[in-house]
């Protein structure tokens, strides 16, 4: 596994990598609230409940801190039927 490579399984394991990240890349909840034309208390909600914010917000936030999604099959959970939604 590439040594920055996190797996995420719950909004609560993600909140905590957010707030990490931008320390790493020297940004203040300012700068991003700033780059993304939002409030500072907009990025302070985002970082405590990320599950709160829209996807299309996560990925401009990602996107600021240079990261990318990618998702991949647990092992073991294979299904032959999407699941109902």
């Amino acid at each position: 596994m590439d040594i920055n490579a996190y797996t995420i399984h719950t909004p609560r394991q993600l909140a905590p990598l957010l707030r990490a990240i931008r320390r790493q890349r020297g940004l203040t909840q300012a700068d991003v609230a700033r780059q993304l034309g939002i409030t500072r208390q907009a990025v302070t909600t985002l970082e405590r409940r990320p599950e709160a914010a829209t996807f299309e917000r996560l990925m401009k936030v990602w996107a600021l801190l240079g990261l990318e999604v990618s998702l991949h099959t647990r092992t073991g959970t294979v299904r032959a039927d999407p699941p109902e939604w």
